[in-house]
């Protein structure tokens, strides 16, 4: 069993919370992690899957079923399958308003589980359950491993690679056919994987609805609400353009990255390490990596954003709380980082005290007074904790 990071802040919110909301995309982990937590509770645990026909008949009228348990912690998995059930959870919560009544798992953000804001607001806390992070697989695999096979734990556990793009193949397919379907994305699978294949293609990139639009023979609003769905269901991720400089042009389109690398990997039809290596995708694929491995354990008040001008000004990373930049980082996949001009100078526009360039293996040093050079291991454990302070 692999300690996941988010157990101990699980554990606080259930003490505290009448409900919480464990969130992620499907095989990331929900359920074994809330399991394991079920032993850690001072209550009797009730568990629904509402993915079992027998399950989903229990809650045919839930108020009745759900008020015989009352001092029970119950635990409904894959909760998106029957959104008119969040009503009635605010209702028995009002009636008998106790920490960890409800425990929630669900394979969509809130936005995409109809009501579920408005019926259990002030009475629910969302978290986000994401592959395994580089932090919690240190011990057990190679960073050139978790990167190459992404951070699902069917896919990264798997014992060979060919079983591990077996996996990943298999639940791409369940997406496109099935899972994003029934989260309400009307779409047709082929029309699906070929959207998702060409964000691969352009991992990193801005987002250009047009072209996009021309390609799939469809609308500029049809291609945003076909990457809204994307990222409400913990697959891709917009990284938002930094715009507060009155005095730069800056690009206010956002980027758009996959957000697990082995699902990147295999959709841009890259199968093995040596492959990736002589890969055009290679800069972009390693960006998006740092990003996603950095986006899963900073302090959530902390905003990540890039920064680029119309005159070619670019810093890939940015951290700010509020009005203030924490720090400016470029990601570049080499062994020996030079300074380019242009980040040079997004750091004096931004004025940021803290910046680093992050390789994959690089030593800890300073390029110069300002910029410090780092390997994503140490920049986890040593300069992210001094950032959010």
């Amino acid at each position: 069993m692999i300690k996941r990071m988010i157990t101990e802040e699980l554990l606080g919110l259930i003490s505290f919370f009448p409900a919480v909301g464990l969130l992620g995309p499907r095989q990331v982990g929900k359920t074994t992690l809330s399991k394991l937590l079920a032993d850690k509770i001072k209550k009797e645990i009730l568990y629904l899957d509402l993915e079992l026909p027998s399950d989903l008949a229990k809650l045919e009228e839930p108020e009745l079923f759900l008020q015989q348990f009352k001092n029970h912690c119950i635990v409904i998995d894959e909760v998106q399958r029957k959104p008119d059930l969040f009503p009635v959870l605010r209702a028995l919560i009002d009636q008998h308003r106790l920490p960890g009544r409800f425990m929630l798992l669900g394979s969509a953000s809130p936005e995409l589980i109809r009501d579920s804001s408005e019926s259990l607001a002030g009475r629910i806390s969302y978290k986000e359950l994401s592959p395994f992070n580089l932090t919690e697989v240190l011990d057990l695999f190679q960073m050139d491993q978790h990167w190459f096979r992404g951070g699902f734990p069917d896919a990264l556990l798997a014992p060979t690679d060919t079983l591990s793009k077996n996996w990943v193949r298999s639940f791409i397919q369940s997406y496109v056919e099935r899972e994003l379907p029934m989260l309400g994305l009307q779409v047709s699978p082929v029309q699906i994987r070929r959207f998702w294949s060409m964000l691969a293609h352009l991992q990193g990139a801005l987002w250009n609805a047009s072209t996009l639009a021309n390609s799939l023979g469809v609308t500029a609003p049809t291609v945003k609400r076909y990457l809204d769905f994307m990222e409400q269901a913990y697959l891709v991720r917009k990284l938002p353009a930094f715009h507060n400089n009155a005095k730069k042009r800056l690009v206010k389109a956002p980027k758009v990255y996959i957000r697990d690398s082995g699902i990147l990997h295999h959709l841009a039809g890259i199968f093995d390490m040596e492959q990736l290596l002589g890969h055009p995708l290679l800069g972009a694929s390693w960006e998006g990596y740092v990003i996603e491995q950095i986006s899963q354990v900073i302090s959530p008040d902390i905003e990540m954003l890039f920064y680029r001008t119309h005159e070619g000004t670019e810093c890939d990373l940015v951290l700010r709380r509020g009005a203030r930049t924490l720090a400016c980082i470029e990601i570049k996949f080499t062994s020996a980082p030079k300074v380019s001009k242009g980040y040079r100078i997004a750091v004096e526009d931004l004025g940021s005290l803290k910046n680093f360039i992050i390789t994959p293996a690089s030593s800890d040093y300073l390029a110069d007074g300002q910029i410090r050079v780092c390997n994503l291991k140490i920049f986890l454990a040593k300069y992210l904790p001094i950032i959010e302070t």
